[in-house]
């Protein structure tokens, strides 16, 4: 015959005392993931920022040193102030298209509050009441 024991109960300090550490651990945490969460996202901006940038700098040589090619050989059947604007609004416009879908996938990102901060601040709000 097996004999029942009866459940022993805890001092309230010890219970406590558990309480604060597992609300401790569970903020490390929580703050652990949110560090990595935001360290992907700047990550992400990173690269996106390079890709308008490029566009844009290619943007700006490839105006400069197309129309001066050109010109140079445009020179021969119109005027060369004609030629320069002629080249000048098309290279600007293939500036514009790049910078436009540098811009678009900026927008994408979605640099907002991350969902481990709103659970971190859940978290917070859930243990307050706990505690006292």
């Amino acid at each position: 015959m097996t004999m029942v024991t009866s459940p022993t109960r805890r001092p309230v300090p010890e219970v406590l005392r558990d309480i604060i550490g597992n609300l401790q651990d569970l903020v490390r945490s929580e703050l652990l993931l949110a560090k990595t969460e935001l360290k992907e996202q700047a990550a992400d901006a990173a690269k996106v920022a390079v890709t308008y940038g490029t566009g844009l700098m290619s943007g700006f040589y490839g105006v400069g040193l197309l129309l001066l090619a050109a010109v140079y050989g445009l020179t021969m059947i119109m005027a060369a102030w004609l030629a320069a604007l002629l080249l000048g609004a098309v290279l600007t416009l293939v500036a514009l298209a790049l910078m436009s879908s540098g811009k678009k996938q900026w927008k994408r990102l979605n640099p907002g509050r991350s969902k481990t901060i709103q659970r971190l601040e859940e978290s917070l709000q859930w243990s307050k009441p706990q505690i006292k």
